[in-house]
């Protein structure tokens, strides 16, 4: 997978193109005589929140002297791998010196961090309510390591520059923003003298800053938000209502935004077509230890989850838009036993029974009626 920021602007959807800053380097030119590339994928995943099981795990697969994350994700690497971009949503900070934990407070190790880079993922949105469980130097652990392995990031920040750069990713032909953001920090106050740490969830600012990264470059503006209501499969009001916002603002006739990804709620939720545009109101957790809900009972959708894959394709004329010219969604699975994410429908091609689990989230995901706008469930 291709990835790199870029300097220069050139939005496939407008006819001025303006500089900005960006986080370093520039696309790679088209070999000589090749074909121009028309469309890429985007694949993006759900909530990784590092358990105290999910930590002693990756300390077993370890060998006990280390922490490795690299197997936890290895069934679902073919579908990420394969993507041209591929984002993730990292929902905890890292901690130092060997003192890692779980709920209620996070500090998880930093070689999850190397596990999300060898799966091939690109990017991750780091803005949640754990963002601030270990304040600014949480943060800054946590970007340093993803730095380390290549990982891109968005929606939190070590510095008001960092924090004013967009984050532009490569994905083929395309040149893709990421923009991150979170409805609350549960509580704990920004750090003093550092308002811009973690992106806060405002649908004004969400909308100025899409339109900055369409002006540094984007073509395409892919916008994370961790939002909704724990524990409950659909959408609430302040995600139906800011994804009818977010969705309908346009500068010169074309969308700020092109594709909405959303976390948190623990489970997944439904995609749905708003004003022409793909929200995933819920991704579900990726990776979690059990968790129990708001009656005190352990909920087993806490590690389900879908894994949304996007193909979109280049405007046919100067000046249009990238539209998403396919849409589909993955079912999976966190087996808590082993310790692994799990591709749903490969593991029932090899005889597992986890058809209902599977066929659980596949109505969940198509219940906003997105199967009529062409959402399919991807193999």
């Amino acid at each position: 997978m291709a990835l790199m920021a870029v300097l220069t602007a050139g939005a496939a959807c407008q006819t001025q193109h303006h500089q900005a800053s960006t986080r370093a380097g520039h696309p790679a030119a088209p070999a000589p005589g090749a074909p121009a590339a028309r469309e890429f994928t985007l694949v993006a995943s759900g909530d990784v929140i590092p358990h105290s099981s999910i930590i002693d795990r990756a300390r077993f697969d370890g060998g006990g002297v280390g922490y490795d994350f690299r197997p936890m994700f290895s069934g679902i690497k073919p579908v990420v791998a394969r993507a041209d971009l591929a984002l993730c949503h990292m929902e905890t900070v890292y901690g130092a010196n060997g003192v890692y934990t779980g709920r209620p407070v996070f500090k998880s190790p930093p070689e999850v961090a190397q596990g999300l880079a060898a799966t091939g993922y690109d990017g991750c949105s780091t803005a949640s309510d754990h963002s601030l469980d270990d304040g600014a130097d949480g943060i800054r652990r946590t970007l340093d390591a993803l730095d380390g392995v290549g990982v891109r990031h968005a929606g939190t920040a070590r510095s008001e520059a960092e924090a004013r750069t967009v984050t532009m990713l490569r994905a083929g032909p395309a040149k893709v923003a990421h923009l991150a953001y979170t409805f609350d920090t549960n509580g704990i106050p920004l750090p003093q003298g550092e308002p811009w740490a973690v992106s806060l969830l405002n649908e004004n600012r969400i909308i100025e800053d899409a339109r900055a990264a369409r002006r540094a470059g984007a073509d395409v503006v892919v916008v994370s938000v961790h939002w909704g209501t724990e524990w409950q499969d659909a959408p609430d009001q302040q995600q139906l209502a800011l994804a009818q916002q977010l969705t309908a603002s346009r500068t010169g006739g074309r969308p700020d935004v092109d594709l909405i990804l959303g976390t948190r709620a623990h489970v997944p939720q439904a995609y749905e077509k708003v004003n022409g545009t793909w929200v995933v109101y819920g991704l579900g957790d990726q990776v979690a230890g059990e968790m129990y809900n708001k009656e005190g009972a352990q909920d087993p959708r806490a590690n389900q989850s879908t894994l949304g894959r996007f193909t979109f394709t280049r405007p046919a004329r100067p000046g249009g838009c990238w539209e998403v010219t396919k849409a589909e969604f993955v079912p999976q699975l966190f087996d808590v036993d082993a310790g692994r994410v799990v591709d749903l429908n490969q593991a029932i091609a090899r005889g597992a029974e986890v058809k209902g689990v599977r066929d659980a989230i596949r109505n969940v995901v198509l219940s906003r009626g997105a199967a009529k706008d062409g959402l399919t469930m991807g193999q």
